[in-house]
């Protein structure tokens, strides 16, 4: 059994940064690509960034296209988001998730393994 733990996350002014990270047990995790999503209250979960096995490739949601930043070490079987020039409408709870192959999807049915989320709130 996965089990990613998501920290980092907490209250930040708007045009404030913070990185959050996703922890990840398991001998596996290098072979698998990773994705992180959000949910803010009243609305659906929705893809935010992810990238592939390797860290190659990356794909981003447009709204956080030149502000977020995701990266992976393999080495501590661990995935980040840097996240700056942060938005009220960034508010959410952020979960990391792993996808069921190297890739990494914009549809969280791609992803079989999920974290307990991380709460982002951005204050104007």
């Amino acid at each position: 059994q996965v089990q990613l733990v998501e920290s980092g996350g907490g209250l930040v002014q708007a045009g404030g940064s913070l990185r959050l990270s996703c922890a990840a047990s398991g001998p596996t995790f290098s072979r698998y690509g990773m994705g992180w999503f959000r949910q803010a209250p009243g609305k659906e979960r929705e893809f935010v960034v992810g990238i592939s096995s390797g860290g190659i490739r990356t794909s981003y949601a447009d709204s956080v296209k030149g502000r977020f930043t995701i990266s992976r070490d393999n080495a501590k079987n661990t995935v980040y988001l840097q996240m700056n020039s942060l938005k009220p409408e960034d508010t959410a709870v952020y979960y990391c998730a792993r996808s069921y192959y190297s890739g990494s999807d914009y549809t969280d049915k791609s992803y079989d393994f999920w974290g307990q989320g991380t709460q982002v709130t951005v204050s104007s």
